[in-house]
């Protein structure tokens, strides 16, 4: 599966179309937008150089409504590359010590940040206190209290906190949405959502609960709690979960090699999900209901996403999730643009209160609720 994961490990006609009307692809994969845009640019510095931010970069030059402006990096050598390939100005370029400063350059309007999950508290406070819009990388946060601190401080700074969920703008999961919502499957019943990979490097920081918050729950699971959230469109009220580890010197104490987890929803509707490190060939999302069903797999890749319902294939065209993700964001920001599934801090403090109570089921081994 090619993901953001696998970069990591290497270097440490509905709705939908109406959606989509402004973005016009090429014939390949490497899709980009026709220059022909002349509204408002998002200016955009990105926080962590590493591989999935290389990945937003190079699809951000595909972008006519973003653009990438500054660079923070604890890594002067990668500072002086990225300057390089991407014409970045030498005032647009921070550390992690002095990036506070970005409050005085008027060239840019948001920072992304992508880097390990503990950093993003702290990083986020920071960039809200300078006066600048966020995007996070999912999970936003190591548990639903700093969630919720980081949404406050945005509000209370009047900056945007949005978080990258770019699987809320796929062609194919947006066409399962509106199916769902015209009534197409009938009342919805179940949801299945298998994520996962054999992580490599016992070093990455991934593996170290200092860093990651935890193990796969914390990466890969996160989107299996968020898809169960959209593809049903209810809130969790219950879990129950069970840990399985079978190698405890790679995943130590408070590292997750595997966990099966299944959530209870209002209208009666159950999901059945497992997050693991430890398996390859796991994407998949399989959603039914009285009147028909959809699946996708592979379901969360970088793509092409490949799905079918019981009206036959979807055959949405692919364009690169992260360039898609960059233009939509950008209206969010500058035009208040409200999307088909949000995107806001709010939509991931509700994805953390899951974790939180998956966790704790894990242990108690008894069903937990949960209350979004």
């Amino acid at each position: 599966m090619n993901t953001r994961r696998d970069f990591l490990q290497k270097i440490g006609g509905s709705v939908l179309a109406l959606h989509l009307a402004p973005l016009v692809a090429k014939a390949d994969a490497d899709r980009v937008f026709e220059p022909s845009y002349a509204g408002p640019v998002l200016r955009v510095a990105i926080c962590g150089l590493g591989g999935y931010g290389t990945r937003v970069a190079e699809a951000m030059q595909a972008c006519v409504k973003a653009k990438l402006v500054g660079v923070i990096s604890g890594t002067p050598s990668k500072i002086k590359s990225w300057q390089s390939k991407y014409g970045i100005p030498e005032k647009n370029c921070y550390n992690y010590e002095n990036f506070d400063n970005i409050k005085n350059n008027p060239d840019i309007d948001a920072v992304y940040v992508i880097t390990p999950n503990a950093l993003h508290h702290d990083q986020v406070l920071r960039v809200a206190k300078a006066g600048k819009h966020v995007i996070c990388e999912k999970p936003m946060a190591l548990n639903a209290k700093q969630g919720q601190e980081m949404v406050d401080a945005c509000t209370k700074a009047k900056v945007k906190l949005l978080v990258g969920y770019r699987m809320h703008f796929e062609p194919k999961t947006l066409e399962i949405i509106r199916m769902r919502k015209a009534g197409e499957l009938g009342k919805v019943r179940f949801f299945q959502g298998l994520c996962g990979f054999k992580t490599g490097d016992p070093g990455q920081w991934r593996l170290n609960k200092e860093l990651a918050g935890g193990g796969s729950l914390m990466d890969i699971g996160i989107y299996a709690i968020n898809g169960s959230r959209y593809m049903i469109g209810e809130e969790p009220i219950w879990v129950t979960a069970q840990e399985t580890k079978t190698d405890p010197i790679k995943f130590k104490v408070g590292v997750d090699e595997t966990i099966q987890f299944q959530l209870g929803f209002p209208s009666g509707a159950t999901a059945s999900c497992l997050s693991t490190y430890n398996m390859n060939n796991l994407d998949r999302f399989f959603l039914t209901g009285d009147d028909g069903f959809a699946e996708l797999m592979p379901a969360t890749g970088y793509g092409p996403i490949q799905g079918r319902t019981s009206k036959g294939e979807l055959t949405n065209p692919h364009i690169t999730h992260q360039t898609v993700q960059m233009e939509e964001m950008a209206d969010v920001i500058l035009k208040g643009k409200q999307p088909i599934i949000p995107v806001d801090g709010n939509e991931a403090v509700k994805d953390l209160k899951v974790i939180d109570a998956i966790y704790e089921a894990t242990k108690s081994g008894k069903k937990t609720l949960i209350s979004i």
